[in-house]
């Protein structure tokens, strides 16, 4: 518990030194693929939201989920790649590989399913290879490019509401 304090303390004075060199980026081809990170410390409906998703016309294999828990255990068994502080060393560098393929991937379209800043998903946000960034407008809005005020627990609406802005900018 204190190592991920301190930990926690490395990252944000990590992020707030990046966060004054974020270059804009903006989505100019349509939404393919997806990349996905939910707080599932806060939010245990995340196949709901992935079905949501996948109902609005995004193919399975182009929607790609990773999960936040703030305690770990491994024992546990987790239907999606899942990882903690443990999983982050003192250099803010992610030593878990599921988290460093998340990283490589380029995407279209990047959701951050969190109304919490925490520091470790503000800083794998921020690290994300996405061409565009959607989340919630309690989050530092210098992270995402497209931000929506609604209930975190209200993923419906979140979903169709993002959906909605899309067909408008001509992404879908």
């Amino acid at each position: 518990m204190f190592l991920d304090y301190i930990k926690s303390f490395v990252l944000k004075k990590t992020l707030k030194k990046n966060l004054c060199n974020v270059k804009e980026e903006s989505l100019h081809s349509s939404v393919i693929k997806i990349g996905l990170i939910v707080d599932e410390s806060n939010f245990l409906e995340t196949a709901a939201l992935k079905q949501e998703i996948i109902s609005k016309g995004i193919l399975e294999n182009n929607l790609k989920i990773i999960a936040f828990r703030k305690s770990l255990s491994d024992k546990e068994q987790f239907l999606n790649p899942t990882f903690g502080y443990k999983d982050l060393n003192f250099k803010s560098d992610f030593i878990k590989q599921s988290v460093n393929e998340f990283l490589q991937d380029e995407f279209d379209l990047l959701i951050n399913y969190y109304s919490e800043e925490e520091p470790i998903l503000l800083f794998l946000t921020h690290k994300t290879k996405a061409k565009f960034k959607a989340g919630f407008s309690s989050v530092d809005k210098r992270l995402n490019h497209f931000l929506i005020n609604i209930q975190f627990t209200d993923y419906k609406e979140f979903v169709s509401e993002l959906f909605r802005y899309l067909k408008i900018l001509n992404k879908i």
